[in-house]
Parts: structure tokens; sequence; C-alpha cells
């Protein structure tokens, strides 16, 4: 006789924590309070300024190849022409006295937009003494701890990593700032971005994540290597709002900021935002960039081009064109200014190599 096996006891599901028990958890949590408000109510005075450090950065950047092209900058440079929107609008809505930046290697721009000296940071592309990291540093690892800037990273995706431990610092300490952490769409696809993620959500730190996603990773374009483009989307997994932003308009990006650094520092945890922007030079300066057409980049320009968005609301609004002439003069002279001081710097003295290298215990 066929002995029947016993019905075996229903085995239970374990429970799990009422924190994630909740269905209400919303991709888009974040996204639909940022529609009702999308544009930043800026005054005239604000506008100015955004323009004014917006050009600021174009006409650096533009300086920057010059130099490199004449041979005084060495090394790898990644120009932020295009892209100024991004930094201007999320870093003029930090609090500078609290929070903390970091970035990949395309870390120009967000110096400038934190208000540095453009003196030091040209100094710093040429390798000179008087720059910010004392020449040793160059285009990609610029850093200051005064104003909160931790780099400027090489490595594709580190600076996730990094800005999830100064993130957990700022909780650590009760300083009451958070860790705003750029890095790119080709970036996005690095495994520690996702531990980086996992970590935040589940110890709940004050940190906002960008992803600059300019369509090219280094010369490929984002479709062909990421199976979802839609990057905001990529924080579901750990219960991370995302945010869907047009990076090329400012008063959209400030506003978007101001949603999402409000919900960090509410105690709610990380907020991923994706800024939707372009580049218009290559991937490096040595960067041909021919998997492009000229067509598709002076069409980015000639609609989306967020210097020519915000000049033209300041026209609507009463500015001259030869009052925000005479700014763009202002503007060129001040970055010919500053690259006069790198050309004139003098070089780090050899013993410099042995510096910086470890940190003392104090």
């Amino acid at each position: 006789m066929t002995r029947l096996a016993k019905p075996s006891k229903a085995r239970k599901t374990p429970a799990k924590p009422a924190a994630q028990e909740d269905e209400d958890f919303a991709l888009h949590s974040l996204q639909a309070a940022f529609e009702k408000k999308k544009r930043f109510d800026a005054s005239e005075e604000q506008m100015l300024e955004f323009y004014e450090q917006m050009l600021l950065i174009r006409r650096f950047e533009e300086r920057a190849g010059q130099l490199y092209g004449l041979g005084l900058i060495g090394g790898f440079c990644h120009l932020y022409i295009g892209q100024e929107a991004v930094a201007i609008g999320l870093q003029s809505a930090l609090d500078g006295d609290k929070d903390s930046v970091i970035t990949g290697y395309r870390d120009h721009g967000h110096m400038l937009a934190y208000g540095i000296d453009p003196n030091v940071i040209m100094a710093e592309l040429t390798g000179r003494q008087a720059g910010i990291s004392k020449g040793k540093g160059g285009s990609m690892h610029m850093f200051s701890t005064e104003h909160k800037f931790y780099g400027g990273h090489g490595i594709v995706g580190a600076q996730v990593s990094l800005g999830g431990g100064l993130a957990m610092a700022h909780k650590y300490r009760g300083d009451g700032g958070l860790c705003l952490a750029y890095f790119g769409d080709g970036a996005a696809n690095q495994g520690q971005v996702y531990e980086t993620f996992n970590m935040a959500a589940l110890w709940n730190l004050p940190i906002v994540f960008v992803v600059e996603d300019n369509q090219y990773a280094m010369g490929t374009a984002s479709a062909r290597s990421s199976a979802e483009t839609r990057f905001h989307r990529r924080g579901t997994a750990f219960r991370i709002p995302g945010m869907d932003v047009n990076g090329m308009d400012v008063l959209e990006v400030r506003a978007a900021a101001e949603v999402a650094f409000k919900h960090v520092r509410d105690g709610n945890g990380p907020v991923l935002m994706e800024l939707n922007t372009y580049r218009y030079r290559g991937h490096s300066m040595s960067d041909p960039a021919k998997y492009r057409t000229r067509e598709e980049v002076q069409d980015q320009k000639d609609r989306h081009d967020p210097i020519e968005a915000l000049k033209k609301v300041l026209l609507e609004n009463g500015k001259t064109e030869d009052e925000l002439k005479a700014i763009d003069k202002a503007i060129r002279a001040r970055v010919s200014e500053s690259a006069d001081f790198a050309e004139n710097s003098p070089e780090p003295d050899p013993a410099e190599l042995y510096t910086d290298v470890l940190v003392e215990e104090y």
C-alpha cells in the first residue's frame, strides 16, 4: 500500500515591518506638489543674478576650452556648457552654512555656482600653486572644505557613495544640513549608486541625488545603454520618490529644488531628481563628438538654451539688449582676468608632491 505523505503545514510569509507594508508609496509623490508650481517666482533681482551666474559659467568654460587648446590645461577637461541651469537652479536654494555638495569630474560649473573665486578655479585648471587644490587636482579633482564642496571625482559614480557618507555625517552631527550629490546618466548604471540608494533610504539620510541627464554617457546615447531612461524612476525599488525636471529652465529647476529640499529637511529621507539637460561640447575636450550631428546640437541651442531662455524673460520684463550686453561684457572681462591670473601664477613647488597625502591625527 502506498503511504500518503502528511500534508505539510502552510508556511506563513514573515510579516514585514509596518513601514514597508503600506501600499501608498508613490513614485511621483513629490512630482504632484511640484506640478502645482512648476516655476519659481523670482524677483527681477534674482533673475538677473541667475542670468549673470549662468553667463559666468558659460564664458568661463569657453575660455577654459581655449586654454586647453593652447596647451595651458593638461590632462582631462570636461566642460559644463549647456548645463548651467542645473547647478545654478539647485545650488541657489541651498543653505551655504549647512549643506554640502559633491559631484563628478564635470565640476567647474558647480564651483562657480557656489560663488567661488574664478581666479582660483582657473589657476587650478592650469595647475598653479594659487589653485583651489594647490594645482594638484586639476580639472577633475577640485575641492573646498571651506565652501563644503567635496569634489570633483574622477571615478565614475564614486561621488554618490561619498555623498551618502556626507549625508550620514549631517545626520550624525544633527547640523540640519543635507548633501546634494550629482552624477550623470552614465554613472546611473553603476552598482555602487544603488547600494547607496538602499542605505540612504534605510537610514533615512538627508540627501538629494541628482542625475544630470545630458543625453550621452561619454559617446553613447542613454537609450543604447540604459533599459530605463527615465532616471527619476530608478529609486522606486528603494522607496525613494523621484522628480522629473527640465534642466534647461533655471526657474523650473529652482522650483523643483525647493520641493525636494523641503522634503529632505522635514526628515522624510532621500529624493532622486532627474535633470534633463544637454551638453553642447563633447564628453571631454578630447572627444570630437562624432556620434551626433551638428544639426542636433544646433537644434538644442536654438530651442532650449537656458541662458537665452532667461534672457527672453528679462527682455519681456523691461530689460534692454544694451543692459544685457553690458553684463556680458563685464563677465567676459572677469573671465579674462581669471585667465591672466592663472597664466601669471607660479607652478607648485616640487615639494608639494608630498603634502596633503595623509590626514594628520588631531
